[in-house]
Protein backbone atom coordinates (compact mmCIF):
# COMPACT_ATOMS: atom_id res chain seq x y z
CA UNK A 1 0.00 0.00 0.00
CA UNK A 2 1.11 3.41 -1.36
CA UNK A 3 2.21 5.69 2.22
CA UNK A 4 1.46 9.23 2.78
CA UNK A 5 4.09 11.57 3.63
CA UNK A 6 3.79 14.87 5.36
CA UNK A 7 4.65 17.27 2.36
CA UNK A 8 6.58 20.67 2.28
CA UNK A 9 4.52 23.60 0.80
CA UNK A 10 3.72 27.27 0.54
CA UNK A 11 0.53 28.08 -0.88
CA UNK A 12 -1.20 30.88 -1.81
CA UNK A 13 2.21 33.35 -2.53
CA UNK A 14 2.38 36.42 -4.80
CA UNK A 15 5.93 36.98 -5.72
CA UNK A 16 8.01 39.01 -8.07
CA UNK A 17 11.48 37.83 -7.57
CA UNK A 18 13.27 34.98 -9.37
CA UNK A 19 15.44 33.12 -7.00
CA UNK A 20 17.43 30.09 -7.97
CA UNK A 21 19.39 30.24 -4.96
CA UNK A 22 21.69 26.65 -4.25
CA UNK A 23 19.46 24.43 -6.55
CA UNK A 24 18.90 26.82 -9.30
CA UNK A 25 22.99 27.53 -9.53
CA UNK A 26 23.19 24.07 -10.70
CA UNK A 27 21.24 24.66 -14.03
CA UNK A 28 22.94 25.18 -17.11
CA UNK A 29 22.03 27.20 -20.12
CA UNK A 30 18.35 26.73 -20.29
CA UNK A 31 18.21 28.21 -23.94
CA UNK A 32 20.57 25.60 -24.83
CA UNK A 33 19.80 22.35 -22.43
CA UNK A 34 16.03 22.49 -22.38
CA UNK A 35 13.88 21.08 -25.31
CA UNK A 36 10.47 22.78 -24.33
CA UNK A 37 8.69 20.63 -26.58
CA UNK A 38 7.62 16.93 -26.20
CA UNK A 39 10.62 14.37 -27.65
CA UNK A 40 9.53 12.20 -30.40
CA UNK A 41 9.51 9.24 -28.21
CA UNK A 42 6.77 10.92 -25.64
CA UNK A 43 4.08 11.43 -28.55
CA UNK A 44 4.69 8.20 -29.72
CA UNK A 45 3.81 7.44 -26.54
CA UNK A 46 0.80 9.40 -26.03
CA UNK A 47 -0.80 9.29 -29.62
CA UNK A 48 -0.31 5.27 -29.26
CA UNK A 49 -2.00 4.95 -25.66
CA UNK A 50 -4.53 6.99 -27.22
CA UNK A 51 -5.28 4.94 -29.83
CA UNK A 52 -5.91 1.99 -27.64
CA UNK A 53 -7.79 3.76 -25.27
CA UNK A 54 -10.05 4.73 -28.40
CA UNK A 55 -10.35 1.85 -29.82
CA UNK A 56 -11.87 -0.02 -26.54
CA UNK A 57 -14.18 3.17 -25.76
CA UNK A 58 -15.07 2.78 -29.66
CA UNK A 59 -16.22 -0.49 -28.66
CA UNK A 60 -18.21 0.03 -25.65
CA UNK A 61 -19.87 3.10 -26.92
CA UNK A 62 -20.89 1.92 -30.77
CA UNK A 63 -23.83 -0.16 -29.50
CA UNK A 64 -25.26 2.75 -27.37
CA UNK A 65 -27.83 4.31 -30.39
CA UNK A 66 -28.67 0.86 -31.38
CA UNK A 67 -28.13 -1.62 -28.19
CA UNK A 68 -32.36 -0.51 -27.18
CA UNK A 69 -33.82 -1.62 -30.51
CA UNK A 70 -31.86 -4.95 -30.68
CA UNK A 71 -32.81 -5.98 -27.05
CA UNK A 72 -35.96 -6.41 -28.17
CA UNK A 73 -35.33 -9.43 -30.37
CA UNK A 74 -33.28 -11.34 -27.44
CA UNK A 75 -35.06 -13.91 -24.99
CA UNK A 76 -35.91 -12.82 -21.38
CA UNK A 77 -35.82 -8.65 -22.30
CA UNK A 78 -37.64 -6.50 -19.78
CA UNK A 79 -37.30 -2.35 -19.65
CA UNK A 80 -34.96 -3.47 -16.42
CA UNK A 81 -33.06 -5.78 -18.14
CA UNK A 82 -32.46 -3.27 -21.71
CA UNK A 83 -31.06 -0.40 -19.58
CA UNK A 84 -28.61 -3.05 -17.18
CA UNK A 85 -27.40 -4.03 -20.12
CA UNK A 86 -26.41 -0.83 -21.15
CA UNK A 87 -24.84 0.59 -17.83
CA UNK A 88 -23.23 -2.70 -16.03
CA UNK A 89 -20.23 -2.06 -17.92
CA UNK A 90 -19.86 1.47 -15.72
CA UNK A 91 -20.46 -1.04 -12.37
CA UNK A 92 -17.44 -3.16 -13.10
CA UNK A 93 -14.98 -0.74 -14.59
CA UNK A 94 -15.66 1.63 -11.41
CA UNK A 95 -15.07 -1.19 -9.36
CA UNK A 96 -11.87 -2.86 -11.09
CA UNK A 97 -9.85 0.63 -12.55
CA UNK A 98 -8.03 1.80 -9.00
CA UNK A 99 -6.92 -1.89 -8.37
CA UNK A 100 -6.06 -2.68 -11.73
CA UNK A 101 -3.87 0.89 -11.56
CA UNK A 102 -2.63 -0.58 -8.29
CA UNK A 103 -1.43 -4.04 -9.95
CA UNK A 104 0.37 -2.18 -12.70
CA UNK A 105 2.47 -0.95 -9.88
CA UNK A 106 3.51 -4.62 -9.18
CA UNK A 107 3.33 -6.45 -12.16
CA UNK A 108 4.14 -3.67 -15.04
CA UNK A 109 1.91 -1.72 -16.83
CA UNK A 110 2.02 -3.88 -20.35
CA UNK A 111 0.49 -7.38 -18.58
CA UNK A 112 -2.02 -5.31 -16.72
CA UNK A 113 -3.15 -3.05 -19.91
CA UNK A 114 -2.94 -6.63 -22.23
CA UNK A 115 -5.15 -8.60 -19.59
CA UNK A 116 -7.37 -5.92 -19.51
CA UNK A 117 -8.10 -5.88 -22.83
CA UNK A 118 -8.17 -9.66 -23.26
CA UNK A 119 -10.92 -9.51 -20.65
CA UNK A 120 -12.92 -6.95 -22.63
CA UNK A 121 -12.56 -9.19 -25.55
CA UNK A 122 -13.94 -11.97 -23.96
CA UNK A 123 -16.61 -9.94 -22.82
CA UNK A 124 -17.38 -8.81 -26.69
CA UNK A 125 -17.64 -12.68 -27.87
CA UNK A 126 -19.97 -13.36 -25.23
CA UNK A 127 -22.51 -10.68 -26.07
CA UNK A 128 -21.92 -11.22 -29.54
CA UNK A 129 -22.94 -15.05 -28.85
CA UNK A 130 -25.91 -14.46 -26.69
CA UNK A 131 -29.54 -15.08 -27.72
CA UNK A 132 -30.43 -13.86 -24.17
CA UNK A 133 -30.65 -10.73 -22.52
CA UNK A 134 -28.82 -12.12 -19.63
CA UNK A 135 -25.54 -13.31 -21.36
CA UNK A 136 -25.58 -9.74 -22.82
CA UNK A 137 -25.55 -8.45 -20.00
CA UNK A 138 -22.80 -10.63 -18.58
CA UNK A 139 -20.87 -9.85 -21.31
CA UNK A 140 -21.24 -5.80 -21.14
CA UNK A 141 -20.19 -6.65 -16.89
CA UNK A 142 -16.75 -9.04 -18.25
CA UNK A 143 -15.81 -5.57 -21.02
CA UNK A 144 -15.83 -3.47 -17.69
CA UNK A 145 -14.02 -5.57 -15.71
CA UNK A 146 -10.95 -4.92 -18.04
CA UNK A 147 -10.38 -1.43 -16.70
CA UNK A 148 -7.11 -0.23 -17.91
CA UNK A 149 -7.97 3.50 -17.46
CA UNK A 150 -5.56 4.05 -14.68
CA UNK A 151 -3.10 1.61 -16.09
CA UNK A 152 -2.62 3.59 -19.07
CA UNK A 153 -2.70 6.49 -17.56
CA UNK A 154 0.59 5.50 -15.39
CA UNK A 155 2.09 3.68 -18.18
CA UNK A 156 1.80 7.32 -19.85
CA UNK A 157 3.19 8.97 -16.23
CA UNK A 158 6.02 6.54 -16.90
CA UNK A 159 6.59 7.48 -20.56
CA UNK A 160 6.47 11.50 -20.55
CA UNK A 161 8.46 14.10 -18.58
CA UNK A 162 6.72 15.94 -15.74
CA UNK A 163 6.59 19.12 -17.53
CA UNK A 164 4.62 17.44 -20.81
CA UNK A 165 2.35 15.14 -18.92
CA UNK A 166 -0.85 17.54 -19.15
CA UNK A 167 -0.30 17.52 -22.70
CA UNK A 168 -0.01 14.09 -22.93
CA UNK A 169 -2.85 13.93 -20.78
CA UNK A 170 -4.74 15.95 -23.04
CA UNK A 171 -4.14 14.01 -25.86
CA UNK A 172 -5.60 10.89 -24.62
CA UNK A 173 -8.70 12.64 -23.36
CA UNK A 174 -9.04 14.21 -27.00
CA UNK A 175 -8.99 10.71 -28.58
CA UNK A 176 -11.62 9.21 -26.16
CA UNK A 177 -13.87 12.76 -27.44
CA UNK A 178 -13.15 12.05 -30.49
CA UNK A 179 -14.38 7.69 -30.26
CA UNK A 180 -17.54 8.92 -28.34
CA UNK A 181 -18.42 10.86 -31.22
CA UNK A 182 -17.36 9.00 -33.81
CA UNK A 183 -19.14 5.55 -32.19
CA UNK A 184 -22.33 7.59 -31.93
CA UNK A 185 -22.93 8.16 -36.09
CA UNK A 186 -20.89 4.56 -36.81
CA UNK A 187 -22.89 2.55 -34.78
CA UNK A 188 -26.42 2.61 -36.59
CA UNK A 189 -24.38 2.10 -39.89
CA UNK A 190 -22.30 -0.67 -38.75
CA UNK A 191 -25.54 -1.99 -37.27
CA UNK A 192 -27.16 -1.61 -40.82
CA UNK A 193 -24.42 -3.76 -42.51
CA UNK A 194 -23.32 -6.67 -39.37
CA UNK A 195 -25.92 -5.98 -36.92
CA UNK A 196 -25.32 -5.58 -33.08
CA UNK A 197 -23.47 -9.08 -33.11
CA UNK A 198 -21.37 -7.88 -35.18
CA UNK A 199 -20.42 -4.85 -33.44
CA UNK A 200 -19.86 -6.97 -30.57
CA UNK A 201 -17.49 -8.83 -32.75
CA UNK A 202 -15.72 -6.27 -34.17
CA UNK A 203 -15.22 -4.71 -31.01
CA UNK A 204 -13.24 -8.02 -29.71
CA UNK A 205 -11.04 -7.22 -32.72
CA UNK A 206 -10.54 -3.91 -31.80
CA UNK A 207 -9.34 -5.14 -28.45
CA UNK A 208 -6.67 -7.37 -29.88
CA UNK A 209 -5.71 -5.09 -32.39
CA UNK A 210 -4.67 -2.71 -29.27
CA UNK A 211 -2.50 -5.98 -27.54
CA UNK A 212 -0.82 -5.41 -30.95
CA UNK A 213 -0.18 -1.71 -30.62
CA UNK A 214 0.60 -2.04 -26.74
CA UNK A 215 3.11 -4.37 -27.89
CA UNK A 216 4.75 -3.20 -31.18
CA UNK A 217 4.10 0.60 -30.96
CA UNK A 218 3.52 1.67 -27.61
CA UNK A 219 7.64 2.23 -25.64
CA UNK A 220 8.88 0.54 -22.72
CA UNK A 221 10.03 2.22 -20.10
CA UNK A 222 12.98 0.73 -18.23
CA UNK A 223 11.66 1.91 -15.16
CA UNK A 224 8.02 2.56 -13.83
CA UNK A 225 7.54 3.95 -10.67
CA UNK A 226 4.40 5.63 -9.12
CA UNK A 227 3.17 8.69 -10.31
CA UNK A 228 0.50 10.72 -7.91
CA UNK A 229 -0.54 13.10 -9.87
CA UNK A 230 -2.30 10.25 -11.95
CA UNK A 231 -1.66 7.08 -10.12
CA UNK A 232 -4.38 7.09 -6.49
CA UNK A 233 -2.60 7.01 -3.04
CA UNK A 234 -5.64 5.25 -0.50
CA UNK A 235 -4.70 7.51 2.21
CA UNK A 236 -5.70 10.40 0.04
CA UNK A 237 -9.24 9.23 -0.41
CA UNK A 238 -10.23 10.45 2.99
CA UNK A 239 -8.71 13.96 1.99
CA UNK A 240 -10.52 13.87 -1.51
CA UNK A 241 -13.96 12.87 0.06
CA UNK A 242 -13.80 15.26 2.29
CA UNK A 243 -13.61 18.09 0.03
CA UNK A 244 -16.74 20.17 -0.77
CA UNK A 245 -15.49 21.28 -4.06
CA UNK A 246 -14.54 18.42 -5.54
CA UNK A 247 -17.79 16.43 -4.17
CA UNK A 248 -19.60 18.61 -6.29
CA UNK A 249 -17.77 17.74 -8.77
CA UNK A 250 -18.03 14.56 -8.95
CA UNK A 251 -22.01 14.74 -8.25
CA UNK A 252 -21.51 16.65 -11.63
CA UNK A 253 -20.19 13.97 -14.02
CA UNK A 254 -21.75 11.64 -12.14
CA UNK A 255 -24.97 13.53 -13.18
CA UNK A 256 -23.81 13.79 -16.23
CA UNK A 257 -22.89 10.39 -17.36
CA UNK A 258 -26.16 9.28 -16.10
CA UNK A 259 -28.40 11.89 -17.98
CA UNK A 260 -26.11 10.72 -21.23
CA UNK A 261 -26.67 6.57 -20.54
CA UNK A 262 -30.70 6.85 -19.19
CA UNK A 263 -31.36 8.90 -22.30
CA UNK A 264 -30.08 6.63 -24.89
CA UNK A 265 -31.90 3.29 -23.28
CA UNK A 266 -34.86 5.65 -24.44
CA UNK A 267 -33.84 7.77 -27.44
CA UNK A 268 -33.75 5.00 -30.21
CA UNK A 269 -37.04 4.27 -29.29
CA UNK A 270 -38.16 7.51 -30.13
CA UNK A 271 -37.01 7.89 -33.30
CA UNK A 272 -37.94 4.86 -34.29
CA UNK A 273 -41.79 4.59 -33.08
CA UNK A 274 -42.75 8.42 -32.73
CA UNK A 275 -40.49 9.91 -35.27
CA UNK A 276 -40.60 6.96 -37.88
CA UNK A 277 -37.46 6.66 -38.44
CA UNK A 278 -35.65 3.53 -39.79
CA UNK A 279 -33.10 2.53 -37.29
CA UNK A 280 -30.20 2.55 -40.46
CA UNK A 281 -31.25 6.11 -41.22
CA UNK A 282 -30.53 7.27 -37.42
CA UNK A 283 -27.40 8.26 -38.33
CA UNK A 284 -28.53 10.80 -40.00
CA UNK A 285 -29.69 12.17 -37.15
CA UNK A 286 -26.65 11.64 -35.00
CA UNK A 287 -24.22 12.81 -37.59
CA UNK A 288 -24.97 16.53 -38.23
CA UNK A 289 -26.04 16.83 -34.21
CA UNK A 290 -22.51 15.56 -33.37
CA UNK A 291 -20.41 17.55 -36.07
CA UNK A 292 -21.81 20.65 -35.48
CA UNK A 293 -22.06 20.20 -31.73
CA UNK A 294 -18.42 19.97 -31.73
CA UNK A 295 -18.09 23.34 -33.46
CA UNK A 296 -20.16 25.08 -31.79
CA UNK A 297 -18.46 23.98 -28.14
CA UNK A 298 -15.04 25.34 -29.17
CA UNK A 299 -15.80 29.43 -28.56
CA UNK A 300 -17.28 28.17 -25.20
CA UNK A 301 -14.26 26.66 -24.04
CA UNK A 302 -12.23 29.40 -25.15
CA UNK A 303 -14.21 32.02 -23.28
CA UNK A 304 -14.41 29.89 -20.34
CA UNK A 305 -10.56 29.41 -19.56
CA UNK A 306 -9.01 32.57 -21.25
CA UNK A 307 -12.06 34.88 -19.62
CA UNK A 308 -12.04 32.79 -16.64
CA UNK A 309 -15.94 32.33 -16.97
CA UNK A 310 -15.64 28.56 -16.45
CA UNK A 311 -18.15 28.28 -13.22
CA UNK A 312 -20.51 30.30 -15.64
CA UNK A 313 -20.39 28.45 -18.78
CA UNK A 314 -20.50 25.15 -16.76
CA UNK A 315 -23.96 26.38 -14.95
CA UNK A 316 -25.27 27.34 -18.18
CA UNK A 317 -24.37 24.11 -19.99
CA UNK A 318 -26.06 22.07 -16.93
CA UNK A 319 -29.11 24.47 -17.82
CA UNK A 320 -29.38 24.23 -21.43
CA UNK A 321 -28.88 20.29 -21.01
CA UNK A 322 -31.88 20.45 -18.45
CA UNK A 323 -33.85 22.16 -21.79
CA UNK A 324 -32.87 19.76 -23.97
CA UNK A 325 -34.67 17.22 -21.81
CA UNK A 326 -37.33 18.61 -20.95
CA UNK A 327 -37.88 19.62 -24.69
CA UNK A 328 -37.32 15.73 -25.31
CA UNK A 329 -40.34 14.70 -22.89
CA UNK A 330 -42.75 17.43 -24.28
CA UNK A 331 -42.12 16.54 -28.13
CA UNK A 332 -40.59 13.63 -29.24
CA UNK A 333 -42.97 12.90 -32.32
CA UNK A 334 -40.66 14.50 -34.77
CA UNK A 335 -37.27 14.20 -36.56
CA UNK A 336 -36.91 17.17 -36.80
CA UNK A 337 -38.36 18.22 -32.99
CA UNK A 338 -35.39 15.38 -31.98
CA UNK A 339 -32.96 17.08 -34.12
CA UNK A 340 -33.06 20.04 -32.02
CA UNK A 341 -33.44 18.74 -28.49
CA UNK A 342 -30.11 16.74 -29.17
CA UNK A 343 -28.41 19.34 -30.69
CA UNK A 344 -28.72 21.37 -27.70
CA UNK A 345 -28.28 18.17 -25.31
CA UNK A 346 -24.66 17.39 -27.38
CA UNK A 347 -23.17 20.96 -27.34
CA UNK A 348 -23.96 21.20 -23.25
CA UNK A 349 -22.55 18.08 -23.19
CA UNK A 350 -19.25 18.17 -25.03
CA UNK A 351 -18.80 22.05 -23.02
CA UNK A 352 -19.51 20.03 -19.44
CA UNK A 353 -16.86 16.97 -20.87
CA UNK A 354 -14.17 19.36 -21.40
CA UNK A 355 -14.94 21.77 -18.53
CA UNK A 356 -15.17 19.39 -15.59
CA UNK A 357 -11.51 17.58 -15.38
CA UNK A 358 -10.24 21.44 -16.01
CA UNK A 359 -12.31 22.21 -12.84
CA UNK A 360 -10.77 19.13 -11.26
CA UNK A 361 -7.21 19.97 -11.67
CA UNK A 362 -7.81 23.51 -10.84
CA UNK A 363 -9.23 22.78 -7.64
CA UNK A 364 -7.22 19.66 -6.13
CA UNK A 365 -3.80 20.38 -4.91
CA UNK A 366 -1.54 19.16 -7.30
CA UNK A 367 0.17 16.49 -5.28
CA UNK A 368 -3.28 14.82 -4.88
CA UNK A 369 -4.60 15.47 -8.34
CA UNK A 370 -4.60 11.15 -9.23
CA UNK A 371 -6.45 10.44 -6.22
CA UNK A 372 -9.13 13.10 -6.71
CA UNK A 373 -8.81 12.16 -10.74
CA UNK A 374 -9.71 8.18 -9.55
CA UNK A 375 -12.61 9.14 -7.69
CA UNK A 376 -13.69 11.26 -10.32
CA UNK A 377 -13.53 8.43 -12.98
CA UNK A 378 -15.04 6.04 -10.62
CA UNK A 379 -18.04 8.75 -9.92
CA UNK A 380 -18.37 8.53 -13.91
CA UNK A 381 -18.80 5.34 -14.18
CA UNK A 382 -21.20 4.67 -11.58
CA UNK A 383 -23.67 7.93 -13.03
CA UNK A 384 -23.22 5.31 -16.10
CA UNK A 385 -24.89 2.39 -14.10
CA UNK A 386 -27.61 4.26 -12.63
CA UNK A 387 -28.39 5.90 -15.43
CA UNK A 388 -28.79 2.28 -17.24
CA UNK A 389 -30.60 1.18 -14.34
CA UNK A 390 -32.97 3.53 -13.71
CA UNK A 391 -33.61 4.72 -17.00
CA UNK A 392 -34.90 0.91 -17.72
CA UNK A 393 -36.95 1.10 -14.66
CA UNK A 394 -38.38 4.68 -15.23
CA UNK A 395 -39.22 3.29 -18.83
CA UNK A 396 -41.08 0.22 -17.73
CA UNK A 397 -43.38 2.32 -15.50
CA UNK A 398 -43.79 6.35 -17.20
CA UNK A 399 -42.57 5.65 -20.74
CA UNK A 400 -40.16 7.95 -22.27
CA UNK A 401 -41.51 11.14 -21.11
CA UNK A 402 -40.57 9.65 -17.38
CA UNK A 403 -37.33 8.80 -18.17
CA UNK A 404 -36.63 12.71 -20.06
CA UNK A 405 -38.38 14.39 -17.51
CA UNK A 406 -36.02 12.33 -14.64
CA UNK A 407 -32.97 13.58 -16.17
CA UNK A 408 -34.31 17.12 -16.37
CA UNK A 409 -34.68 17.48 -13.05
CA UNK A 410 -31.62 15.36 -11.87
CA UNK A 411 -30.04 18.70 -14.38
CA UNK A 412 -31.79 21.22 -12.07
CA UNK A 413 -30.13 19.51 -9.00
CA UNK A 414 -26.56 20.14 -10.63
CA UNK A 415 -27.60 23.69 -11.71
CA UNK A 416 -27.86 23.96 -8.05
CA UNK A 417 -24.86 22.50 -6.77
CA UNK A 418 -22.67 24.30 -9.69
CA UNK A 419 -24.47 27.79 -9.45
CA UNK A 420 -23.53 27.65 -5.61
CA UNK A 421 -19.90 26.44 -5.72
CA UNK A 422 -16.94 28.92 -5.19
CA UNK A 423 -15.19 30.37 -8.47
CA UNK A 424 -12.30 28.54 -8.94
CA UNK A 425 -8.67 29.81 -9.21
CA UNK A 426 -7.14 29.91 -12.37
CA UNK A 427 -4.13 28.17 -11.87
CA UNK A 428 -2.54 25.20 -13.70
CA UNK A 429 -0.86 22.28 -12.30
CA UNK A 430 2.92 21.26 -12.81
CA UNK A 431 5.59 19.41 -11.87
CA UNK A 432 9.54 19.31 -11.64
CA UNK A 433 11.48 16.49 -10.99
CA UNK A 434 13.66 17.75 -8.21
CA UNK A 435 15.89 14.31 -7.97
CA UNK A 436 16.78 12.81 -4.42
CA UNK A 437 16.14 15.67 -1.79
CA UNK A 438 16.21 14.91 1.87
CA UNK A 439 13.75 17.01 4.29
CA UNK A 440 16.09 20.10 4.62
CA UNK A 441 16.67 20.45 0.64
CA UNK A 442 13.03 20.10 0.43
CA UNK A 443 12.34 23.11 2.83
CA UNK A 444 15.41 25.08 0.81
CA UNK A 445 13.58 24.34 -2.75
CA UNK A 446 10.54 25.30 -1.42
CA UNK A 447 11.12 28.50 -0.48
CA UNK A 448 13.06 28.99 -3.63
CA UNK A 449 10.70 28.18 -5.81
CA UNK A 450 8.34 29.57 -4.22
CA UNK A 451 10.03 32.96 -5.69
CA UNK A 452 9.66 32.19 -9.27
CA UNK A 453 7.00 34.68 -10.45
CA UNK A 454 3.64 32.65 -11.35
CA UNK A 455 4.21 30.17 -8.80
CA UNK A 456 1.11 30.43 -6.33
CA UNK A 457 1.40 27.08 -4.42
CA UNK A 458 4.67 24.75 -3.44
CA UNK A 459 4.48 20.99 -2.31
CA UNK A 460 7.90 19.14 -2.56
CA UNK A 461 7.79 15.53 -1.40
CA UNK A 462 11.12 13.92 -0.69
CA UNK A 463 9.93 10.30 -1.04
CA UNK A 464 9.01 11.28 -4.88
CA UNK A 465 11.83 13.55 -5.50
CA UNK A 466 9.20 15.85 -7.55
CA UNK A 467 8.06 19.39 -7.13
CA UNK A 468 4.17 19.79 -7.43
CA UNK A 469 3.04 23.48 -8.03
CA UNK A 470 0.35 25.24 -8.74
CA UNK A 471 1.00 28.15 -11.26
CA UNK A 472 -0.50 31.18 -13.03
CA UNK A 473 0.17 29.89 -16.85
CA UNK A 474 0.03 33.56 -17.94
CA UNK A 475 2.39 34.82 -15.74
CA UNK A 476 4.91 31.95 -14.79
CA UNK A 477 8.35 32.76 -15.78
CA UNK A 478 8.80 28.94 -17.06
CA UNK A 479 12.83 29.03 -17.97
CA UNK A 480 13.28 29.95 -14.31
CA UNK A 481 11.39 26.82 -12.56
CA UNK A 482 12.88 24.14 -15.00
CA UNK A 483 16.09 25.43 -13.73
CA UNK A 484 15.44 22.99 -10.52
CA UNK A 485 14.87 20.50 -12.42
CA UNK A 486 17.41 17.73 -12.33
CA UNK A 487 17.05 16.51 -15.82
CA UNK A 488 18.03 19.84 -16.98
CA UNK A 489 22.01 19.55 -14.93
CA UNK A 490 23.34 17.96 -17.75
CA UNK A 491 23.73 17.92 -21.37
CA UNK A 492 20.49 16.77 -23.64
CA UNK A 493 22.70 14.26 -25.31
CA UNK A 494 24.98 12.91 -22.62
CA UNK A 495 23.38 10.09 -20.19
CA UNK A 496 23.98 10.92 -16.93
CA UNK A 497 23.11 9.00 -13.48
CA UNK A 498 20.82 11.33 -12.45
CA UNK A 499 18.50 10.33 -15.33
CA UNK A 500 17.57 7.19 -13.67
CA UNK A 501 14.18 9.11 -12.96
CA UNK A 502 13.59 10.46 -16.12
CA UNK A 503 10.79 8.80 -19.00
CA UNK A 504 13.78 6.20 -20.24
CA UNK A 505 12.07 4.03 -22.78
CA UNK A 506 13.27 0.85 -23.66
CA UNK A 507 16.41 0.49 -26.19
CA UNK A 508 14.63 -1.73 -28.69
CA UNK A 509 11.23 0.54 -28.22
CA UNK A 510 12.73 4.33 -28.45
CA UNK A 511 16.45 3.94 -28.59
CA UNK A 512 16.80 7.27 -30.05
CA UNK A 513 14.99 8.63 -27.16
CA UNK A 514 17.44 7.15 -24.39
CA UNK A 515 18.27 10.41 -22.15
CA UNK A 516 17.42 12.69 -24.44
CA UNK A 517 15.63 15.55 -22.31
Amino acid sequence: MRKSCSPLNVSDITLKTKGLGVFGKKAKNIETDFNDSMTGGERKAAMSLASIYSLRMLGLFMILPVFALYAETLEGVTPLMIGLAIGIYGLTQALFQIPFGMLSDRIGRKPVIAMGLLIFALGSVVAAMADSILWVVIGRALQGSGAIAAAIMALTADLTREEHRVKAMAMIGGSIGLSFAFALIMGPVVNSWVGVDGIFWITAVLAIIGIGVLYKIVPTPINSRFHRDTEPVPEQFKTVLSNSELLRLDAGIFILHMVLTATFVVVPFALRDFAHLSVDDHWQVYLPVILIAMLVMVPFIIVAEKRRRIKQIMTGAIVVLAISEFLLMIDHSSSSSIFFALLLFFIAFNVLEASLPSLVAKTSPTHIKGTAMGVYSSAQFLGAFVGGVSGGIVYGAYGLEGVFGLCGVMLLFWAYLAATMRNPKYLGSFMVNVGDVDEAQAKQLVNEMAHVTGVAEVVVIPEDGIAYLKVDVHALDKKALLAFSKENTMSPDTPSDASKDAPVVDEVSDKNNISKI
